[in-house]
């Protein structure tokens, strides 16, 4: 190889300078041709999309349309291609072709094949100048369809499911797929009587019931169709309908809604197997004719004996027990609920009490008095404390709670600041009682507290609930039950409150 081209350069090296000159021309126009070859030979690439379907191919057409030729792509004048057939092809373009749908229309005794790009039913049959009635049936492939109806098949992707999805070879010749069929069933015309009121029907049934079902026509009891439901539909036909009367009847806590013949109330009742019993009466009367639109009320009237019971609550009495210590009670004697009887004559009319007539009435038991006696034994105790022994006649269990002049509602400039309701300068060992409960002046005994005596009243101290003073300064905070002492001397008897309230029994902590 090595001699080989030494021998060409020495060769070229002997040509004259002229003659190179035309040499080296001569191979730069050789290699151009080759190029030019090469090109020629490989073509343009495109996209060509067949209903949806892309298929890349090369091709040395100039223009789309010679491109289709090339691949075999027979087309019709239906057929719809971007872009234009004359357009010169350049490398990367995408030439689309949707197809036209073949369809066999039946219509009016006529049947015409055409192509269309028409999506919908009705956009098919108005290319094709075919008016439809509103009554008329329009079929796709034997199924009735709306003029709304997709030709290309249901969802986004109807045309391409037309394509066959496969290479470039199933895009040649003539499309083979089985063409639709639309076809058109013509609506009947039927003059319709009804009751005197007339109009014209369009159907496609059959049979006159067919027809009156169709257009939502119903027949009640009584009612005469003229011809019988089970005759034909024939062109120019009149169907006659002869309305029986409309009736409502109320009974038995229904409604009845019904057509008659019959000419008289009593007559629809029997036709309706509706019967009177007793005192029953009917509204309108019996022998009232019958109109259209009546309302018949049939009224069951009954009577019946009833004995109420009426309960006569007991009262109850507290006495006095001097054998029973103070703050215990018992029970002498229960109560008893006495009863009183009376008899009634009601009526009822459709099961509702209309009238009520009282025939007699007795105590059947009278009541008794609840008996319960309350303590008023007083008994001397005495106990020792951290201040001493004390001598108390009753213990008593209160909420106690605790204040201060500063936190008993008055400003400082108030002329009452710091006294309480005796005038007292309050200080440790006064307190604020219920006056109804402890007698303002009773001496005390509270456990952690000290001695002290009731010499203050509070608007929210009510029932067994002890308000504990503290000078200022001094404040302790108490705010739970506690068990109290009273201190002898007893009170006189009118100033103790022997049965205490229960209250209170959730005390709020802010009672002052």
């Amino acid at each position: 190889m090595a001699s080989e081209t030494i021998t060409a350069k020495r060769l070229v090296q002997a040509v004259p300078s002229w003659l190179q000159g035309l040499l080296v021309l001569g191979l730069v126009v050789g290699a151009l041709g080759l190029m030019g070859a090469g090109i020629t030979q490989t073509g343009s690439i495109l996209v060509l999309e067949v209903d949806g379907q892309p298929h890349e191919l090369r091709t040395h057409a100039a223009t789309v349309g010679e491109a289709l030729r090339r691949v075999g792509l027979e087309l019709y004048p239906e057929d719809q291609v971007t872009p234009a057939l004359e357009t010169p092809l350049k490398p990367g373009l995408t030439v689309k072709v949707q197809r036209a749908r073949l369809v066999n229309l039946h219509a009016d005794s006529e049947i015409r094949q055409l192509r269309t790009q028409a999506d919908a039913v009705g956009q098919l049959l108005a290319e094709a100048g075919v008016q439809v009635g509103p009554a008329d049936q329009v079929r796709l492939d034997g199924q009735v369809v709306e003029a709304e109806t997709s030709l290309w098949g249901t969802g986004p992707a109807g045309r391409q499911a037309q394509s066959s999805g496969g290479g470039i070879g199933s895009l040649l010749g003539n499309d083979t797929s089985d063409p639709l069929v639309v076809s058109i069933r013509r609506a009947v015309s039927v003059a319709l009587d009804d009751d005197g009121e007339t109009e014209s029907l369009h159907t496609m049934s059959d049979t006159v019931g067919q027809l009156l079902q169709e257009h939502g026509v119903a027949l009640f009891l009584g009612d005469e169709v003229e011809p019988g439901l089970q005759a034909r539909i024939v062109p120019s036909l009149t169907v006659t309908i002869r309305r029986s009367v409309p009736v409502q009847i109320e009974a038995d806590g229904r409604i009845i809604r019904t057509r008659t013949l019959v000419q008289t109330v009593a007559g629809v009742l029997g036709q309706e197997g509706v019967a009177l019993v007793g005192k029953d009466r009917v509204e309108p009367g019996l022998s009232t004719p019958i109109r259209p639109g009546i309302k018949i009320e049939v009224v069951r009237v009954r009577e019946e004996l009833v004995v109420e019971f009426e309960p006569i609550p007991f009262a109850t009495e507290w006495v006095p027990d001097p054998q029973v210590e103070i703050d215990n009670i018992r029970l002498v004697q229960e109560g008893q609920v006495g009863l009183t009887k009376r008899r009634y004559r009601v009526v009822y009319e459709n099961d509702q009490e209309v009238e009520r007539f009282l025939e007699d009435s007795w105590a059947e038991q009278p009541p008794v008095t609840k008996t319960m006696a309350y303590g008023t034994k007083i008994v001397i105790r005495t106990m020792d404390t951290p201040d001493g022994p004390i001598e108390y006649w009753r213990k008593m269990r209160v909420y106690t709670t605790s204040y201060t002049a500063a936190t008993c509602g008055k400003t400082r400039d108030n002329p009452r600041y710091g006294y309480t309701r005796l005038g007292w300068w309050l200080t440790k060992g006064i307190v604020a009682v219920d006056p109804a409960v402890i007698p303002l002046k009773t001496r005390m005994y509270v456990p952690g507290y000290g001695l002290a005596i009731a010499g203050d009243t509070g608007g929210g101290v009510k029932g067994k609930f002890v308000d504990l003073g503290f000078d200022e300064g001094k404040y302790e905070s108490w705010h739970w039950w506690s068990d109290i002492y009273l201190l002898t001397p007893v009170p006189p008897p009118h100033q103790i409150r022997w049965i205490l309230p229960d209250w209170p029994k959730f005390p709020d902590r802010q009672r002052r």
